[in-house]
């Protein structure tokens, strides 16, 4: 997973933006990890469509892939919203995502 920069925000807030990738961060929220065809077809787009959706949520890390044999599979990373509620908008309830995020921070600086 790419280490997330406050620096990138401006890239969260795009993502964001957009109604069609709010809907496919919800579907990856519902249903864990899908591939890109899993993904349109829960959608009235195509697979290219999608995949230039993806592309953006991934470039702002809120999406991250694996690979599970020939399937490349997409989930929803919520640490950077996490790390833009606790910068804009204030602290709130400390839940699953805020310990997801301590946890990921504890690991990477173990790492280094």
């Amino acid at each position: 997973m790419v280490a997330y920069d406050r620096m990138d925000d401006g890239l969260v807030f795009k993502a964001l933006a957009d109604p069609v990738r709010r809907q496919l961060l919800d579907s990856l929220h519902a249903g864990g990890g899908k591939t890109m065809g899993e993904l349109a077809a829960g959608h009235a787009m195509t697979r290219q469509a999608v995949t230039k959706h993806v592309n953006i949520l991934e470039r702002a890390n809120l999406v991250v892939s694996e690979r599970s044999g020939r399937r490349r599979l997409l989930h929803l990373n919520a640490v950077p919203i996490q790390e833009i509620a606790d910068r804009w908008i204030g602290k709130f309830r400390q839940g699953p995502v805020r310990a997801l995020a301590d946890l990921k921070q504890a690991l990477e600086d173990r790492h280094e």
